[in-house]
């Protein structure tokens, strides 16, 4: 059995793989920082030995080792004070900080808080006090855990996004194929009602009858090609986008409810660009049909051509319900959808016709809830 063809085992898996080495990781640091920190301990006992003993020596003692021991101390801040608290001296502090008191009586007590003192005691009478703090490098350590847990984070979302862009691409080729194989089953019916209408003028039946049967099938017959190019690059032709956006508005209008007023504007009767025919016009009829449905049955819709030098915007506004701000990326996304039937892929089709295909862009211009929404398409125009 492959664990990665078994989603849920294999996130099980990583979640318990990740809590594991998170949990050695975590404990041997703490094992480690613990030793260490009880190493820093015993040398700065030894110190205080050392201290004591050059304290007490005489003039024919050998102090070399004590002292020694006391120089090389380079590493651990600490401090030095009598009975009544009062400082006596301080090593591996700041060096022009330590000129001022007050700082060292911070130091001191951030010192007291941090580790408990060493007592030096002269013939059980004199005593004197060491006060020291983490090291550095020991502070450092404390680090390390999150920097390996940072590491882990990182490398735990590598293979997520790896796992989920496999994913997206099965999920892809899943409906590239779905779309191909409906576009080609499509394909039969029509050449059926191909033979029927030929028949149909054969036995001389009203052309009227004729010629709307046939625009229905012109209409399948661009809807099974619009599914044949999903998944493969479409092919982009100098053409009219007026021509093109007023034939796939008037189609919509047609063939849909008198209590919709449907205005058509533009400043320019033709405007090229670089454009495939069928796609393009699938995404006018997208968004009617979202504005329709958003309007059930009855309002206005608008559609504004307006062209500049270098682009050319298409705004389509409809009378229906809105929707809030925090949607209008969201409505793009496949599988979203406001509506209790449907897909939710009209919208994320459309993006992906439009930005990916045509190099242009889709978005809300602006939405009010109760008064409508107005999608704007721009695109790149050509002379």
């Amino acid at each position: 059995m492959n664990i990665f063809n078994q989603p849920l085992l294999f996130k099980r898996i990583s979640i318990v793989v990740s809590f594991v080495i998170v949990s050695l990781i975590l404990w041997n640091t703490y094992t480690f920082f613990q030793r260490f920190k009880q190493e820093e301990r015993i040398k700065m006992e030894i110190l205080a030995e050392a201290q004591k003993e050059l304290s007490t020596a005489d003039l024919n003692s050998n102090i070399a080792l004590p002292d020694k021991i006391i120089t090389t101390n380079n590493s651990i801040p600490m401090i030095l004070v009598d009975e009544e608290d009062e400082i006596i001296y301080a090593n591996n502090l700041d060096s022009i900080k330590s000129l001022n008191p007050e700082y060292l009586r911070k130091q001191l007590a951030i010192m007291k808080k941090e580790n408990k003192p060493i007592e030096i005691s002269y013939d059980g009478n004199n005593k004197q006090y060491i006060y020291y703090r983490d090291s550095d490098l020991l502070k450092k350590l404390t680090y390390y855990p999150l920097a390996l847990i940072l590491i882990l984070v990182l490398f735990l979302s590598v293979i997520y996004l790896f796992y989920s862009s496999n994913k997206a691409a099965e999920t892809n080729k899943l409906w590239t194929g779905m779309a191909k194989e409906t576009a080609h089953q499509i394909g039969t019916p029509l050449s059926s009602l191909l033979g029927w209408i030929a028949i149909l003028k054969a036995e001389k039946v009203d052309e009227t009858y004729i010629d709307e049967i046939e625009k229905d099938v012109h209409r399948l017959n661009i809807i099974a090609n619009r599914f044949s190019k999903i998944g493969s690059i479409p092919e982009l032709k100098k053409r009219d986008v007026v021509l093109i956006t007023r034939q796939a508005f008037d189609y919509l209008k047609f063939r849909s409810s008198t209590q919709i007023s449907f205005s058509f504007i533009t400043s320019e009767k033709e405007i090229q660009t670089l454009i495939n025919e069928e796609l393009f016009g699938w995404v006018i009829e997208n968004i009617i049909k979202n504005a329709i449905d958003a309007m059930l049955g009855k309002g206005e819709v608008s559609l504004k051509i307006k062209s500049s030098d270098k682009k050319v915007r298409i705004i389509i506004a409809d009378s229906g319900k809105g929707m809030p701000k925090k949607l209008f990326k969201q409505i793009f996304k496949p599988g979203f959808t406001t509506k209790k039937r449907g897909w939710g892929l009209g919208l994320s089709l459309s993006k992906r016709i439009v930005e990916d295909y045509h190099k242009g862009k889709i978005f809300v211009q602006k939405s009010e809830i109760g008064k409508g929404t107005t999608f704007e398409i721009v695109l790149n125009k050509i002379s």
